[in-house]
């Protein structure tokens, strides 16, 4: 045999407990080495993006770099009637002493007073990186716990970027524990049903859980290269229960058929053999075709989606393993329990193992007598569920649609109503030389002025700070509205394309950039805008050379494409329809944004082209067996989905139950990917691979092969007589 597929699990399924240990060794010293050399988080440069990091760059350079900051709002108690004043100048005088003497804080800034005078706010800067605040702001927390314990008549609450990051990492466990708990039990039952036995249920869910603490491990040691934006875990848990639980029903789904098939003729060790030659090379193109694909996401050139793509290919490649060498060996020590169980069981009537249920029957029943009228009124329905992507707005998701079930959010809301000009803020940075250091500080005061002129979205006083090398200055002009508000956006676009040109940008010899929370939050999307072209146009390319490759079919190839497309934006439009609008909020318990998360579009494309790969090489795979066998191509599309239907339905409930999970958390932008995935595989499994794909090949019938005559028959091996078995 030359097919390595069924090499590695032939020598599995000969020598199962070394291929058991071996498997238990290398998800043992994965999970130790990660450990031992940890993991590598992302940097505050490592975010930077646009114009808005090519001026953070530049404040760097001179010092002038935004640190932690956390603010200590003090009010009154609800119910205590005025803010008593004296009271709160005590408390955050008592604040300003105590946060002064702790080793992380670089600086704290005397009380102000609100415009209508009904709060006092404590400002205190923290050492270190902008991002890297969260890791040291317990120690601040728990000083405004004591002051505010000891001021029972003030409302004294603390927030800043470091403690909403806190809080928005603990809702993030919090959530995806939930989710554990919920889509485990359901996987479980769902397996159950499917194989009818505790075992065989409990396997695939094991090998899933153990691919995936080897791929956390793994993804530990690649963050050293790609360095984790802390959305790696989250994605290794919802790809790696999806595909490892699908990779190995796939094989164990086969693995039975071929048993019945034998009736006892074969030892298991055979029986295991032939569903590798099979299912176990469906397993390897899709398994390949998600790492792939996932890889793409490298072309974004962003740190986040750099984190997307390890963990997804990580654990994508580590199912696949588990699958080709620890399952066969599973399945040759649990044959002859399955055997003994299938002599006990009524006799499986000849041809049912290939025909399918009731449910496939008279669902492809009216596709195989009308494929024309079949392809016509399902493309045109998913056609319609896209509409709506031309109507698609997509922004960054910033603290404003942060959950309010985190604490910090709320009190983030009562600092902004109190202090409305803390909202955001442009950042003006200019790079000259030392001697012009008073000529560059001239044109800031007046791009200064002029913004308080002209621009009716600037307010406050404006804030001008010289490095001490005096090569770098910055401008800092309060934004009293949301970032993504349409006021924020057009002051963003005046400055950029007039005050700045008109004034510093004026000055030859100087490097001038605009950063801060607006700039930040519009560059970003812009950026994933830009990118969003090459990614989808790689995507495309992937999913045709690995499907012509699996099929030598340019035309499958071409239909591979299409058909990916039309699910990816048909989900798509569903997810603008949902979430875009407020009629769905009490169902699915969130907030509209009136925008989708500039993230969300990517993600969705990316893994969706993947993981649609698994069912369209399982599919494609046994009508290709039908037509290998000499089945007519018309025939031979039945039968493949007919034979297919119940393993990708099971393969469709499992995913969709891990993506629902998702849809489940509270931080919108997750929600918005489970939705999305979750709707996106069923219309791919029930709409795509029922409807919509039969129909395309029956109408292009022989052509579906082209240019080859007829498919290259796939590696089989021989089938053993029955005869002892080592299994050791």
């Amino acid at each position: 045999m030359t097919n390595p597929t069924v090499r590695m699990a032939r020598h599995s399924a000969r020598h199962p407990w070394r291929a058991l240990i071996g498997w238990l060794l290398f998800v043992a010293l994965s999970l130790g080495a990660g450990i031992a050399v940890g993991s590598h988080p992302a940097t505050t440069e490592d975010f930077r993006i646009g114009e808005a990091g090519r001026a953070e760059a530049l404040a760097a350079e001179g010092g002038l770099q935004q640190k932690p900051l956390e603010r200590v709002l003090i009010q009154a108690a609800p119910g205590t009637g005025p803010l008593d004043r004296s009271e709160a100048g005590a408390a955050a005088r008592e604040i300003a002493a105590r946060m002064r003497q702790l080793p992380d804080v670089l600086s704290v800034t005397g009380p102000v007073a609100d415009a209508r005078h009904t709060a006092l706010r404590v400002d205190v800067t923290m050492k270190g990186a902008e991002f890297d605040g969260k890791k040291h702001v317990d120690a601040l927390l728990a000083q405004t716990a004591e002051v505010r314990a000891a001021h029972p008549r003030l409302l004294v609450e603390e927030v800043g970027g470091p403690s909403i990051g806190k809080g928005v990492d603990k809702l993030r466990g919090d959530d995806l524990s939930r989710t554990e708990v919920i889509a485990l039990p359901v996987t479980l039952i769902t397996l159950l049903i499917v194989f009818g036995s505790v075992v065989m249920a409990v396997v695939p869910l094991l090998l899933a859980l153990s691919s995936i603490v080897a791929a956390v491990g793994l993804s530990m040691i690649a963050s050293h290269v790609f360095p984790d934006a802390g959305v790696g875990t989250n994605v290794i848990l919802l790809i790696g229960l999806a595909v490892g639980v699908d990779y190995t029903l796939f094989y164990l789904k086969r693995e039975r058929e071929e048993r019945a098939g034998a009736a006892g003729r074969l030892t298991p060790q055979a029986v295991v053999e032939l569903a590798a030659a099979t299912s176990g090379r469906a397993v390897v193109v899709s398994g390949l075709a998600v790492a792939v694909s996932s890889a793409t996401l490298y072309l974004a050139d962003d740190v986040i989606f750099s984190s997307i793509a390890t963990g997804a290919v990580v654990v994508t490649l580590v199912a696949v393993l588990s699958s080709l060498t620890v399952l066969p060996a599973l399945l040759a020590l649990l044959g002859a329990r399955s055997e003994r169980r299938r002599t006990r069981k009524k006799p499986m009537r000849k041809g049912t193992s290939r025909t399918g249920g009731r449910i496939t029957a008279a669902v492809l029943r009216p596709v195989a007598r009308h494929p024309a009228v079949t392809l016509a009124s399902s493309t045109l329905a998913l056609l319609a569920l896209a509409l709506p992507v031309l109507d698609i707005d997509i922004t960054e998701m910033s603290r404003e649609t942060h959950s309010r079930a985190i604490p910090a959010m709320r009190t983030y809301d009562r600092l902004m109503t109190a202090y409305p000009e803390l909202k955001a803020m442009h950042q003006v940075v200019v790079r000259a030389e030392a001697e012009r250091a008073e000529e560059v500080a001239g044109a800031l005061r007046t791009l200064a002025d002029r913004a308080n002129a002209e621009d009716p979205a600037i307010g406050g006083a404006p804030v001008l700070r010289t490095s001490a090398d005096r090569r770098t200055t910055l401008l800092e002009l309060a934004v009293p509205h949301s970032v993504n508000s349409r006021e924020a956006r057009a002051s963003l676009d005046r400055l950029r394309t007039d005050l700045v040109p008109g004034t510093v940008g004026a000055l030859t010899g100087t490097e001038a950039a605009v950063t801060g929370e607006v700039a930040r939050y519009a560059d970003y999307p812009a950026h994933q805008k830009r990118k969003l072209p090459l990614i989808v146009g790689a995507l495309l390319l992937v999913t045709f050379v690995m499907t012509v490759w699996a099929f030598r079919s340019v035309v499958l190839g071409l239909v591979g494409i299409l058909l990916n497309l039309l699910s990816a934006f048909a989900s798509l439009g569903l997810l603008v329809v949902v979430f875009q609008h407020e009629w769905a909020e009490g169902i699915l318990g969130f907030t509209s944004t009136g925008s989708i998360g500039s993230r969300v579009p990517l993600f969705l494309f990316v893994i969706l082209f993947g993981l649609s790969m698994d069912y369209q090489v399982f599919v494609i795979s046994r009508i290709r067996e039908a037509r290998l066998d000499g089945v007519p191509t018309r025939q031979a599309v039945v039968q493949g989905l007919s034979s297919s239907a119940g393993v990708v339905t099971s393969a469709a409930v499992v995913m969709v139950t891990v993506f629902a999970g998702f849809a489940a958390l509270h931080l919108i932008e997750m929600k918005q990917i489970g939705f999305s995935l979750a709707v996106a595989v069923l219309l791919d499994a029930f709409v795509i691979r029922v409807l919509v794909l039969p129909s395309l090949m029956l109408l292009l019938g022989e052509a579906n092969w082209w240019p080859s005559r007829r498919a290259r028959p796939a590696d089989r091996p021989e089938p053993t007589e029955r005869q002892p078995a080592s299994v050791g």
